[in-house]
C-alpha cells in the first residue's frame, strides 16, 4: 500500500528524480518554457510553483530555502557560446544578458555568467507579485516523442507567452468566425433584396 507516499514516483529512484525535477525546473526558469512529456510536467509544476512562492519574500532565508532545492549553476551561458548559432539566441521571456557579462577563460571554460537563484529572485519572482498562485501552465502539442510515442507538451511560465487565454487580448480565431459571419450575412442580405423587385415585375 502507498500509505504517505505523495507524488509520481516516475519509476526512478529517490536521488534520480530529486535531480531531473531540479533540472526540469531550472531549465524552465532560464528559458520561459520547455516542451517536456505529460508526465513530467504534472509532477515538476508544483515544484516550481512552491520555487517561485519561496523566491517572492525575497530574504535571506528564501535565499537559503532556495539554495537546498536547486543546484545553482550558472545560466544564459549560450548567449556568449560560438557553437550556438545566432538565431537561436533569442528569447521571449527575458532580456538576455549582453555577450560582455558572460565570460569564459583560454581553455573554454565558463568563468562569469549570471546565476539561477538570483535570476530566479529578481526577474521570475517580481511578474508574480500580484498572482496567487498558478504560475505556470500546460499546453499539450500535437506531436509525440519518436521511440515510444509518449504525449509531449510545453510547461511554460505564465505572462508573457502569446495568447488570448493569458494576455487578454482578442482571439484569432474568434475575429475569424466574425469575418465570416458578417461575410455570410452580407452575402445573404444581398440575395434577399433582389427578389421582391422581381416579383412585383411579374405581377
Amino acid at each position: 500500500m502507498r500509505h504517505r507516499v505523495a507524488g509520481k514516483q516516475l519509476c526512478l529512484e529517490s536521488d534520480h528524480r530529486r535531480a531531473m525535477l531540479r533540472n526540469l525546473a531550472a531549465g524552465l526558469f532560464e528559458h520561459g518554457q520547455i516542451v517536456t512529456t505529460l508526465t513530467k510536467a504534472k509532477a515538476v509544476k508544483p515544484y516550481v510553483e512552491r520555487l517561485i512562492t519561496i523566491a517572492r519574500h525575497k530574504s535571506l532565508a528564501a535565499r537559503r530555502l532556495l539554495h537546498s532545492r536547486l543546484t545553482d549553476r550558472a545560466v544564459f551561458a549560450w548567449v556568449a557560446d560560438p557553437n550556438v548559432k545566432e538565431e537561436r539566441k533569442t528569447s521571449a521571456y527575458w532580456t538576455l544578458p549582453a555577450a560582455s557579462e558572460i565570460e569564459f577563460n583560454r581553455f573554454g571554460e565558463l568563468r562569469k555568467s549570471p546565476r539561477l537563484v538570483h535570476h530566479l529572485m529578481t526577474r521570475v519572482a517580481p511578474l508574480f507579485t500580484d498572482r496567487p498562485g498558478g504560475y505556470t501552465r500546460i499546453v499539450k502539442l500535437d506531436r509525440r516523442r519518436i521511440g515510444d510515442a509518449t504525449n509531449l507538451v510545453v510547461l511554460q511560465l505564465v505572462g508573457r507567452e502569446s495568447g488570448s487565454q493569458v494576455s487578454g487580448g482578442s482571439s484569432g480565431r474568434r475575429t475569424t468566425a466574425d469575418r465570416r459571419t458578417s461575410f455570410a450575412a452580407k452575402i445573404r442580405k444581398e440575395t434577399t433584396k433582389p427578389a421582391p423587385a422581381s416579383e412585383s415585375a411579374t405581377s
